[in-house]
């Protein structure tokens, strides 16, 4: 079964490029939460300081991958506290005259 085409709510094509920009409609964002807390997800590597530390994405516009997250999450930390909560209303926060 093939996965339904997304409703196209605005489209911009750059003619020198050829690159096509769409922006399309979504039920909402699916972030893990960790015991109903809004979660970062920070990798470092504990032997040396280089790059640095990896901040990692927990939210997302698909459902299946915050899901998979939060499976493994729960299995590598043993524990079942890691949640999927659908963001699909908020308060607007820019710009503030709205």
């Amino acid at each position: 079964m093939s996965r339904p085409k997304p409703q196209i709510l605005l489209e911009s094509i750059n003619k020198s490029t050829y690159r096509s920009d769409q922006v399309l409609e979504a039920d909402g964002v699916w972030a893990v939460f960790y015991d109903n807390r809004p979660i970062n997800l920070k990798t470092t590597n504990i032997l040396v300081n280089y790059p640095g530390p990896k901040y990692r994405k927990v939210s997302h516009s698909n459902q299946g991958h915050a899901i998979n997250l939060a499976k493994k999450l729960n299995a590598q930390f043993k524990t079942d506290k890691f949640t999927v909560v659908l963001l699909n209303h908020g308060t607007t926060i820019w710009p503030t005259d709205c």
